[in-house]
């Protein structure tokens, strides 16, 4: 698996034609996922998605890669280019702006879309304590939440 000193990705940019469909590929995928890490957080840390409190897992995933996947970037790998999006999710909206989740897929080389595979949800476990446990939790991002690499 690739770490983030071997991928070099681009620059932040606006979704290309390829990026919207290679998202499209999984956005069912993408969808179940948020809603299976949001169940999961909450059984431990509910802080984690608390952005999402009040909001039914349908409205939470209330998004259309069309209108929501805002920024990309992207980088190859010996096994194919890693893609890291940044999609809104409409129903948050709250003190921080709006909420937005980081999403790593992955495009093998040489088959084109149809082998695009979802890999991860961003969920940043931040500042730590002195003992090294984390003190901060977040998986909806704000606007200004950089898009960078990651390999939950």
């Amino acid at each position: 698996m690739a770490s983030a000193e071997q991928v070099e990705l681009n620059a932040p940019h606006n979704p290309t034609e390829k990026a919207f469909e290679a998202f499209e590929v999984v956005e069912h995928t993408i969808k179940a996922e948020i809603i299976k890490s949001r169940h999961d957080w909450d059984k431990h840390e509910p802080r984690m998605w608390s952005r999402a409190a009040g909001i039914s897992d349908h409205d939470l995933v209330a998004f259309n890669i069309r209108d929501d996947l805002v920024e990309c970037r992207s980088g190859p790998t010996s096994y194919g280019t890693i893609i890291l999006g940044k999609i809104r999710l409409p129903a948050v909206h709250d003190e921080e702006g709006e909420g937005f989740v980081h999403v790593r897929v992955h495009d093998p080389p040489n088959r084109g879309l149809e082998d695009v595979k979802f890999h991860s949800i961003f969920t940043d476990e931040g500042n730590r304590d002195a003992d090294g446990h984390p003190t901060t939790w977040r998986a909806i991002q704000t606007r200004g939440t950089p898009l960078e690499f990651f390999n939950e």
